[in-house]
């Protein structure tokens, strides 16, 4: 299959996911929605942004991997031996927590990494009480506990920035982290190992 058939196909899989998740059911919301969707409970909206950039074309190609962002695009490129294997669309960090740029290398793989500075405070029953808290600056309330947030297939570059699966509103949001598409993560992470470079630019 050409390049230009695959990139299309995936387009196609993608928006026709988008739309699938934006009529779920309650079983189908309560799953964390990587693209437009929200983090926690609750079916994507209509008016989520779509993927139409994301694709992944690296199995069987063979090469020393490496990968460069740029924030300026909310894009990460993914290569094989230099060879563009696949791009994904991103959500970097918003302003006041920028993402660094520089030279780097992943330093840590952890598929079901989970935050401990972000998250919730949630009560005994797990129930959210204070969403999207930061533990060093949110005070918790009486009765709860901090919830991290999950950051699946992460890929730490500098200290706590990483790349990982993640809500992607469609402009830099995060804390300083580089969030992508579930499926682009989990191809990321089992291309890379500790030592693959990170490129980051603005």
């Amino acid at each position: 299959m050409s390049r230009t058939i695959f990139r299309f196909a995936q387009a196609l899989l993608c928006s026709a996911t988008v739309l699938a998740l934006s009529a779920c059911d309650d079983e189908a919301s309560s799953q964390t929605q990587y693209l437009g969707g929200v983090y926690g409970p609750g079916a994507v909206a209509a008016s989520a942004p779509q993927d139409s950039v994301s694709y992944w074309d690296g199995d069987g190609v063979s090469g020393s991997p490496s990968i460069k962002i740029r924030l300026s695009e909310q894009k990460a490129y993914f290569y094989k031996g230099g060879e563009l294997v696949g791009v994904s669309q991103l959500s970097t960090g918003r302003e006041g927590t920028v993402t660094p740029t520089g030279s780097f290398k992943i330093t840590q793989k952890s598929p079901n990494h989970v935050s401990n500075l972000y998250g919730d405070y949630v009560d005994d029953a797990g129930n959210v009480v204070v969403p999207n808290v930061g533990v060093k600056t949110d005070p918790k309330p009486p009765g709860t506990k901090f919830k991290g947030a999950p950051m699946p297939y992460f890929m730490r570059i500098v200290g706590g920035v990483g790349m990982h699966a993640g809500y992607l509103p469609g402009y830099a949001a995060s804390h300083g982290c580089i969030r992508m598409p579930e499926f682009m993560a989990e191809n990321f992470f089992n291309a890379v190992s500790n030592g693959t470079p990170v490129t980051v630019t603005n």
